[in-house]
């Protein structure tokens, strides 16, 4: 029995020797399975980022919470230690052998490869950014995630927002680290940024403590938490130290940070686009690739976008006509109707509660009509909000927040509100398709949901996909049914102008250089958005070089693939197997959604 048990250890401990030796391997080298290695990538970049673990949820079900103490290191350092692994990651994928894989691992592989390459070929102008802005910001983003995203629902948790409270002035002074940097390098915001970044942080900065979103979202959590969580005398002591922690150190780091951009307004006088910048050019042709997954140029965006515009202004011109309105560019008249009585809401609290609540009914009644053309459907709810007020004069009028991986939280339509005339009821049907169902929620919570395929294929954004498909959606809900209106269709069609618009003025201001006055002007003209809308539009693609196009691009790439199945297969064209070929792959580069398309037309639709 001795000899039983001795070679019984011995046994147990060879295994033990080779599973730690396994996983050694698998951390510090090229693991033996890529699927390892796609997880470790994922993994390590996760660990690296706890306000992207409080994001996702992944690690909360299976009892881990020492992430949410934490704030994500936004230091040069780290930046430096981020290059680096994105170089060996690189290295190491192409190592293994594509040959090998079958077809979902080489579509996966191809994947990480081609977001991984634009990353190690984009080096050269990885300080090339504005990283506090008047759209997003660590002034911004911050309070956002402290207020929308960490919960409060035990002492635990509780504490894990005051010690994150108390560690926003150190990252603060992270990002002014790197902005010094980047002025250094000449990399300087435009003008209009710092005016408006100084206006949103001094606004931020002097709102009374007990009045600041983050001692309100924090009060308002404790409030909500399950009976029994907090006593009255704990949440009254909770909150007191939120205070502090918000007075001594969140006060601290935007005192910190206006002090730096107040420095700044005597050294930036340009508003125009990244032509200006060192090797500017090269840049933005890198941004485009970025953005469109594509190796467009300038020129040819720009032709494409004006040919657009003006193919969507017939059609727009048509129904305008029908309505009554004939004098006039389309601009003026689409203007001229959404300033109509009949299409706004009263600039009232009850009227902003109105419009957050028939948004979600539009959102409600698609969601229940579309069976002809989906057999997969997210589980995940979606929410309409409002932008938090802080931040509503320079955020865009509408985005959207995916769900928690766990499910602890829906997507969210954030929807701005800062002036009701700006929402037109002709345009509200599009708006809800876009960013929630079928477009934005639809597709990223389908892909949250994804099963059998690595982490980071159900995470991984490209832009043009996930917009390219947000703007085919609003298409799509028109050829279903929902905007049977003229007018409803006249919203759709002028949310397509806005995108073809975007194709000539991104590429107008960064390669053609145009002055911002020139976009603007352009914009208002063809468009007819209002004019905080568009101005808040124009400066949002000076500092977000390139994203702009991807809307248009992916949406005419969607359209083209669809036409081209319908076209070969005939008969056998199924929408629904189409949706599902888009959609279950994840987010992909344009070009690798062509080939699977292509591949699935071959297959025989099948």
């Amino acid at each position: 029995m001795k000899r039983v048990l001795k070679w019984l250890a011995l046994l147990v401990g060879v295994v033990v020797l080779l599973g730690g030796g396994l996983l050694a391997h698998t951390l510090y080298f090229k693991p033996l399975n890529i699927r390892w290695f796609y997880e470790r990538v994922f993994l390590e970049y996760a660990l690296d980022d706890p306000e992207l673990l409080s994001r996702l949820r992944v690690l909360e079900p299976i009892g881990l919470s020492f992430h949410n103490d934490e704030l994500t290191d936004a230091s040069l350092a780290r930046e430096e230690r981020m290059r680096q692994k994105l170089n060996e990651d690189y290295a190491t994928l192409q190592r293994y052998d594509r040959a090998s894989l079958s077809a979902q691992e080489q579509l996966s592989y191809d994947v990480l490869e081609s977001f991984l390459g634009l990353q190690v070929r984009g080096e050269a102008w990885r300080f090339h950014n504005f990283p506090v802005n008047q759209m997003f910001g660590v002034q911004s983003s911050l309070p956002n995630f402290l207020s929308d995203v960490h919960q409060v629902k035990n002492a635990a948790e509780a504490e894990d927002y005051l010690v994150r409270l108390g560690k926003v002035q150190h990252k603060f002074e992270q990002v002014l680290e790197g902005l010094r940097h980047r002025e250094s390098l000449g990399i300087l915001p435009p003008r209009f940024t710092v005016e408006k970044v100084l206006e949103q942080m001094r606004g931020f900065r002097n709102t009374p403590s007990t009045s600041n979103v983050l001692y309100t979202s924090f009060a308002e959590k404790l409030d909500k938490a399950a009976a029994g969580s907090f006593d009255e005398a704990a949440k009254t002591a909770l909150k007191a130290r939120a205070q502090q922690a918000i007075e001594n150190k969140v006060y601290a780091g935007y005192d910190q940070l206006i002090a730096y951009f107040e420095s700044l307004l005597g050294k930036v006088n340009s508003n125009d686009g990244v032509w200006r910048l060192p090797d500017g050019e090269n840049f933005y042709r890198h941004m485009i690739e970025v953005h469109t997954t594509t190796k467009a140029d300038p020129e040819s965006l720009h032709a494409t976008g004006l040919a657009e515009v003006a193919r969507i202004q017939a059609e727009m011109d048509a129904i305008l006509r029908a309505a009554g309105y004939t004098e006039g560019s389309v601009g003026a008249r689409v203007r001229q109707l959404s300033q109509d009585p009949s299409q706004l809401y009263p600039d009232t609290d009850e009227g902003r509660a109105q419009i957050l609540k028939d948004f979600q009914t539009i959102i409600d009644e698609i969601d229940g009509g579309l069976g002809d053309y989906f057999d997969v459907r997210p589980k995940a709810g979606v929410e309409v909000r409002r932008v938090p007020p802080f931040s509503e004069k320079t955020a865009p009028g509408a985005y959207y927040q995916p769900p928690a991986l766990d499910g602890s939280r829906p997507g969210v339509f954030y929807l701005n509100l800062r002036n009701t005339d700006e929402i037109a009821r002709f345009g509200m049907r599009t708006l809800a398709y876009h960013e929630a169902i079928p477009g934005h929620h639809f597709q990223l919570a389908v892909m949250q949901e994804l099963k059998g395929v690595p982490t980071f294929r159900r995470l991984l954004p490209f832009t043009a996909y996930s917009e390219g498909w947000a703007l085919y959606t609003e298409l799509l809900a028109w050829e279903a049914g929902f905007q049977q209106n003229p007018l409803d269709n006249l919203g759709r069609l002028q949310a397509e102008l806005f995108r073809a618009v975007r194709l000539v003025v991104d590429t107008g201001m960064h390669a053609k250089r145009w002055t911002r006055e020139e976009a603007i002007t352009y914009m208002l003209e063809a468009t007819g958005m209002p004019e905080t809308d568009v101005v808040a539009e124009i400066e949002r693609y000076l500092v977000n070089p390139g994203q702009a196009l991807a809307y248009k691009v992916g949406m005419m790439k969607i359209v083209e693939l669809r036409e081209r199945a319908r076209q070969q297969l005939g008969e056998r064209f199924d929408i629904k197997a189409f949706h599902n070929v888009v959609l279950l792959n994840g987010a992909l580069p344009l070009t690798l959604l062509e080939r699977e398309v292509d591949a699935w037309i071959a297959r025989g639709g099948g």
